[in-house]
């Protein structure tokens, strides 16, 4: 169909349309929108792997040790809310006023952190973080849906997944050189210094290449407040389930029924129809991105715990265990990106989904005494390439089925997915853990300074944790066989 210009009743001259820019992400078309983003994920990636390091330290300081899980949590349940708030802002404006915002709150939330006089004042930066850090990812991937052509989609995820290795090889060690030299608030403090240059070069471009709504000429559309009430319940559903399952008590089940009964409708009324039956297409790769995710983060949160209590070795050898997964999760993305790989990505992806599963519950045979212990570093990095394969070939097939005023929702279902698995599983495997003895060995490791603990041994509570995670990781594997619709067979062949 041809167009016509306005005013005219004849077509345009046939002249041949421009085709789109060539080169990859950091061509001359691309360079500055692909370096601004991949430096604000950067940032995101250096603050997640540092704080884990400052935590215990700040906790202890502010004599909130009692809160110290929720400091955690509140990231997560508040993020919630920013994704969901993020893909209605960003499907109806556009992403440049929610990552900005986003970005502007994730700073002031490390502020307010940085300089808390009280653990509750923690707490709330922690939260006022994960509003903009739900935000800044949802409308990160709007902006990939607009501005790049689907054929460089996998390169800038991969981007996006390679910005994760450096900081999660050094920064675990810079927070600790950070908090101990000049005290654990600057590694909070330090950050939002950071953003300001990230920011001067991301946003412009994004003014430039994907701001303002799918359809210029077309109605402002009203934000949808039936799906920010549900996402209200979905962000207070998971907080109250979090704190049900760090306390076993008979009273605890209050909270956590209540916290049920939010969250259950809620996600039902979030995510693409049909994604906890696993129906093909959207639904499946929604569902996929949470069974990688959540059986992943719940298993690896518990590794440097193994190691410190069972086997004795020091918090700063138990974290470089996982080093080598920062490399393995680039090269899986990087894999997924690469042109051979798009007709197989299916089969990748189940692939990618075995070798979690597969590394997930290859993790306990370190209890046992004669199994070397980097057997489980390179377990771990064989994990690592597989969610490397799963995550960045989700988030690209997510895109691809997504039509362009979808891109911001379905982003936030996908982030939602995610998210969500990580809080109900880990609360999961925290209250098996400690069914079968597991407060007893973080009360040894208090007691006896870390490693001195290792003869707190409960192999049970960490067993009990690891292979219910692998059989959810084969679970995703078999989600990962429906990510296409079948084909309807033509009428004069059926």
């Amino acid at each position: 169909m041809s167009a016509l210009e306005p005013g005219l009743s004849e077509p345009q001259s046939t002249a041949p349309v421009p085709p789109p820019p060539e080169g990859g992400i950091l061509s001359s078309s691309y360079r500055t929108l692909s370096v601004g983003m991949v430096s604000v994920i950067f940032l995101i990636a250096f603050e997640a792997t540092a704080v884990g390091t400052a935590m215990p330290v700040a906790a202890r300081d502010l004599d909130g040790i009692g809160l110290y899980a929720f400091a955690f949590s509140a990231y997560f349940t508040t993020s919630l809310f920013g994704m969901v708030l993020a893909g209605q802002w960003s499907d109806r404006q556009g992403p440049l006023r929610p990552l900005g915002l986003g970005i502007g709150a994730f700073a002031a939330g490390l502020v307010l952190a940085g300089t808390a006089g009280a653990m509750w004042v923690f707490v709330l930066g922690r939260a006022v973080q994960g509003f903009g850090g739900g935000l800044v990812i949802v409308a990160l991937y709007v902006v990939v849906s607009r501005a790049y052509e689907e054929r460089l989609r996998p390169a800038i995820m991969a981007a996006f997944a390679a910005s994760w290795v450096v900081p999660s090889i050094v920064g675990p060690l810079a927070a600790g050189t950070v908090t101990e030299h000049l005290g654990w608030r600057w590694v909070f403090l330090g950050i939002p210094v950071l953003v300001v240059v990230p920011l001067a070069v991301a946003l412009p471009a994004i003014r430039r290449s994907a701001s303002g709504p799918v359809d210029p000429q077309g109605p402002p559309a009203a934000f949808d407040r039936r799906r920010i009430r549900l996402a209200l319940a979905i962000s207070v559903g998971a907080g109250l389930l979090q704190y049900a399952a760090q306390d076993l008590r008979w009273l605890s089940l209050l909270p956590g029924a209540a916290g049920a009964a939010l969250l259950v409708p809620a996600v039902l009324g979030l995510l693409p129809r049909g994604t906890y039956r696993a129906r093909r297409g959207l639904p499946s790769v929604v569902l996929l991105r949470g069974l990688a995710a959540g059986s992943f983060i719940a298993a690896e949160s518990f590794v440097p715990l193994m190691l410190v209590t069972q086997r004795g070795l020091s918090p700063t050898l138990a974290g470089f265990s996982l080093a080598l997964g920062g490399l393995t999760w680039a090269g899986g993305s990087w894999l997924q990106a690469r042109g051979w790989a798009e007709p197989y990505r299916e089969r990748l992806m189940v692939l990618g989904m075995l070798l979690v599963a597969s590394a997930i519950a290859a993790a306990p045979a370190v209890l046992v005494p004669w199994v070397p212990v980097w057997s489980l570093a390179l377990a771990w990095g064989v994990g690592c390439l597989g969610m490397g394969l799963v995550l960045g070939s989700t988030s690209v097939l997510l895109l691809k089925l997504s039509a362009p005023e979808e891109a911001g929702a379905n982003s936030a279902a996908l982030q939602i997915s995610d998210a969500l698995a990580n809080v109900v599983l880990l609360a999961a495997g925290g209250a098996a853990f400690a069914a079968l003895g597991g407060g007893s060995v973080g009360a040894a490791v208090h007691a006896a300074g870390g490693a001195a603990a290792a003869g707190a041994s409960h192999p049970a509570a960490f067993v009990v944790v690891f292979l219910p995670m692998a059989a959810v990781a084969l679970v995703g594997a078999w989600v990962a066989t429906r990510l296409h619709e079948r084909p309807v067979p033509d009428a004069k062949t059926a």
